[in-house]
Parts: structure tokens; C-alpha cells; sequence
């Protein structure tokens, strides 16, 4: 529930950022700059390489900005329940048993990644664990391994690497028009076209977050689902319900909302940058559903 879908965007748009450089450094942009055809193709395989690249990336940078600790052994009673329950959970939708971790911070928060899903991370704050009931933390944990099972990382790494490809491609298109029609100049690719493409290139990356984020809010509801298979409905319910009143606490009054860290709400065009739907919008999804069973 903690947004890996940031930390996966955030990686994309510095691999990106470091690949556009390389190929300017390297001048691939001149080499394959002839027609829009190579150019398209050119910015395929690189799109696709920093998506990928950044999903590789994805646990191990998981890991150093949680500070998340991979339980090895179990210390005690309330990690060896984790363990067991993601083991359980793991064995009911056939995946490989993953790496189980605790990162320490009093939110109450949960995350999962990995580009194979037999080889995944699911970790657990110990906020969460150490305020949440047990069945409300089982269905936290079965949302986490669902999005595994469904192989949402790869699914949104798919939908990442397409509009990388757009986006490399239409910032230098960009840049050379730019290039040609500002700076005048008429061979080759000058540094109007370089500066002019990787401000481009930022500046529609970050549009194309959007799209990734829609995606990703449509994956929330599935993975619910999947949580409210596998520990019961109500667990799951909870469980939103859990994380619906901590956040509710954690809120300014609507008066001084707008200076807070969260800007209060969102509404407008910040709701086009949630990775994640309103619980409310969640939780009467679940309530609609009739295959779960109601354990």
C-alpha cells in the first residue's frame, strides 16, 4: 500500500534521464536521426531497456529507501506469524515463496515488487503490524501478494516502457524543430536540439505518469479483490477501514488543509496522480463483490 508505483516512477525517469545523456554523448541521435521510422524503433528499445532496467532496480531500491530488513530467521512470535501467513498466501496462488521484510516506521504501510514473481519482496511496516489486528494485517498482506500473483509490476513496467518510447520519440522531434527553427541550425543536431529534447523529454515523462497512475488505481481494485479471496471479505474491509481512520487522524482540519504536507484532498488535477483510488471508492467496491468468501 505504500506507493512503490512512485519510487518505480521515480527510478524510470533518472534511468532515462541518464540513458538520454549517454546517447547524446555517444551520438545515437544523429545515427539513427534520418527517419521517423529508426527513430521510432531507436526510441522502442531504449524505452523499453530504461522500463526494464528500472523494474530490475525495483527491490533492491525498495529496500535502501525503507530500510526494509529481510527476515532470515524469525526473532520472534509476530515475524514468524508474517512469514507463515505470507507463506500460506504464497502457496494459494502459486507463486514462489517471497523474500518477507519489516521496515521500521509507526505508519501503518505495506508494499510489494520484484520483476518475477517467484522471486518477489513483500515487506510490512511496523506500524502496521504493531497496530492493526492480525486479520486486518493478513488482509493487508494478502492485497500485497495478490498484486504478485497478478504480475502488476511487469504490467505497469509494460505500459511504462510504451510511453517511454513515446516520449523519447516526441521529445526529439521536439528538440529538432526547436533546433531548427530557434537556434537555425541546419546540420546535424546542435545543443538547441540537446537541451530542447531532455526538457522534453521531463516535462512529458511526467505527463506520462498519469497515464501509469490510472493504471495503477485499476490494479488496487484487483488486488483487493484478490485480498478479500484469499482472507475474507471482512478482513479486507477492515483493513481499508483501518487505514481510512489512521489517515483521517493524520489530517489537518479542512481550514488549515491547504498548508499541510498533503494540500488537502485529492481533488482535481491531483487526483490524477494517485497511484492509489480513495478508500471510500475501495471499500464499497468490496462491498459490491460476491465471489469473495467471507471468511
Amino acid at each position: 500500500m505504500i506507493s512503490r508505483i512512485l519510487l518505480f516512477l521515480g527510478t524510470n525517469l533518472a534511468v532515462m534521464m541518464v540513458l538520454s545523456v549517454a546517447i547524446r554523448i555517444f551520438g545515437l541521435d544523429e545515427y539513427v536521426g534520418g527517419s521517423a521510422g529508426s527513430m521510432l524503433v531507436f526510441a522502442f528499445i531504449f524505452g523499453m531497456a530504461g522500463s526494464f532496467i528500472s523494474l530490475a532496480m525495483s527491490k533492491s531500491m525498495a529496500k535502501r529507501s525503507t530500510g526494509a530488513r529481510v527476515i532470515e530467521s524469525p526473532n520472534n512470535e509476530t515475524e514468524a506469524w508474517l512469514m507463515e501467513t505470507v507463506r500460506k498466501q504464497a502457496d494459494a496462488v502459486g507463486i514462489g515463496m517471497p523474500e518477507v521484510a519489516i521496515f521500521d516506521t509507526p505508519q501503518v504501510n505495506a508494499f510489494a515488487t520484484g520483476m518475477n514473481k517467484n522471486a518477489a519482496l513483500v515487506a510490512a511496516s511496523s506500524g502496521l503490524l504493531n497496530s492493526m489486528t492480525r486479520d486486518e494485517a493478513e488482509a493487508v498482506m494478502a492485497h500485497e501478494i495478490s498484486h504478485v500473483a497478478n504480475g502488476d509490476m511487469v504490467t505497469l513496467t509494460l505500459i511504462q516502457g510504451i510511453l517511454n518510447t513515446f516520449v523519447i520519440f516526441f521529445s526529439r522531434i521536439i528538440g529538432n524543430i526547436v533546433d531548427k527553427a530557434v537556434f537555425r541550425n541546419e546540420r546535424g543536431f546542435g545543443i538547441g536540439y540537446f537541451i530542447t529534447s531532455m526538457i522534453a523529454q521531463f516535462v512529458l515523462g511526467i505527463l506520462a505518469s498519469i497515464i501509469v497512475m490510472y493504471f495503477s488505481r485499476i490494479r488496487e481494485f484487483r488486488a483487493d479483490e484478490g485480498g478479500a479471496n484469499l482472507a475474507g471479505k471482512h478482513k479486507m474491509i477492515d483493513a481499508l477501514r483501518r487505514l481510512q481512520s489512521q489517515h483521517q487522524l493524520d489530517q489537518l482540519p479542512d481550514e488549515l488543509a491547504a498548508f499541510g504536507i498533503s494540500g488537502g484532498g485529492g481533488n482535481g488535477l491531483k487526483r490524477l496522480f494517485r497511484s492509489h483510488p480513495d478508500l471510500d471508492e475501495r471499500i464499497e467496491a468490496l462491498q459490491g463483490l460476491d465471489s469473495a468468501v467471507d471468511r
